[in-house]
């Protein structure tokens, strides 16, 4: 029987979700520490930076809670099953 395990690290969902997460804290810290009342005008008093950052922080979450919530399956196919399909069993 083909036992099934999960992606775990190397599920794509976590690697967005650290990349758009490292973005989101950059993005946030400018807003909040480096806003000039220039970039504050130009954008008709919208922090930019700020809202940008903290919308990647949410979708780095949400990224990261579905691939909690509903990991990645793989089943492992064991040699019985390979020749069992008509094909060698050290062909992989």
């Amino acid at each position: 029987m083909a036992q099934t395990k999960t992606a775990g690290a190397f599920d794509v969902r976590y690697i967005v979700a650290a990349l758009m997460g490292t973005y989101g804290v950059i993005l946030t810290i400018l807003g909040l520490v480096n806003t000039s009342d220039a970039e504050l005008e130009a954008a008709d008093g919208f922090n930019v930076n700020l809202w940008a950052g903290l919308g990647l922080l949410v979708f780095a979450a949400a990224f990261a809670a579905w691939a909690r919530l509903r990991p990645l399956v793989v089943r492992e196919v064991t040699d019985e099953e390979r020749e069992a399909a008509g094909r060698p069993a050290d062909d992989r």
